[in-house]
């Protein structure tokens, strides 16, 4: 009964680790190029583009009625429907700056958690490729 109840408790304790530890969600990503602007966000401003160029539009998941505005989020790509499409071990911070529904620049795929700056998403990803499945974490 003892090692019943030390197994059950080894396992909850593995769990709780496990569950603190992982606080990223998983969605999806498109890709969408230039125009930029005007922008959701911050309408004409040109100065609200990192000068990394890693930004994305929000999908409706995360929009969040605009005040995803501004948020910053780490972003890797976990699979996609070709084989060897993301690039392992690429991670990259983008910043939010538009409505992926209402972006002048159409996305490569509709639907997507985010649609990533051409530059965002061929950081993490090959730029051929139109949709991915990601991991991302504010």
């Amino acid at each position: 009964m003892a090692k019943l109840q030390l197994f059950f408790q080894s396992l909850f304790v593995i769990l709780a680790v496990l569950f603190y530890l992982s606080h990223a969600d998983v969605g999806t990503a498109a890709q969408y190029k230039t125009p930029y602007l005007p922008t959701a966000c911050y309408e004409n401003d040109a100065s609200q583009f990192p000068s990394s160029n890693l930004f994305a539009s929000a999908g409706e998941g995360i929009w969040d009625n605009g005040a995803a505005c501004g948020r910053q989020y780490l972003v890797r790509c976990i699979s996609a429907a070709q084989p060897r499409t993301c690039k392992p071990g690429q991670t990259i911070q983008i910043k939010i700056v538009d409505r992926a529904l209402t972006s002048v620049s159409r996305p490569s795929r509709n639907g997507a958690t985010m649609v990533l700056s051409t530059t965002a998403f061929g950081m993490i990803a090959n730029p051929s490729a139109s949709f991915i499945n990601i991991e991302f974490q504010q």
